[in-house]
């Protein structure tokens, strides 16, 4: 049976976490910086984790992760 191929874009978005967590990148983070809140952009840095309906899929393309 042939390797599987990482998804390339899955990768550039997706890590994984020890506990088995898939740890994504925030949305709103790339230009009109000056108009979002402090207090929102705070928010913004911490790490997002993919919800547990998208968790298999993701995990899916990324077998060797």
């Amino acid at each position: 049976m042939p390797k599987m191929k990482t998804h390339s874009g899955a990768k550039k978005r997706f890590a994984l976490t020890k506990n088995g967590k898939v740890k994504r990148g925030k949305a709103f983070r790339s230009h009109i910086l000056t108009k979002k809140t402090t207090k929102r952009m705070r928010g913004l840095r911490k790490p997002g984790y993919v919800s547990e309906a998208n968790e298999a899929t993701v995990k899916k393309m990324l077998p060797y992760a």
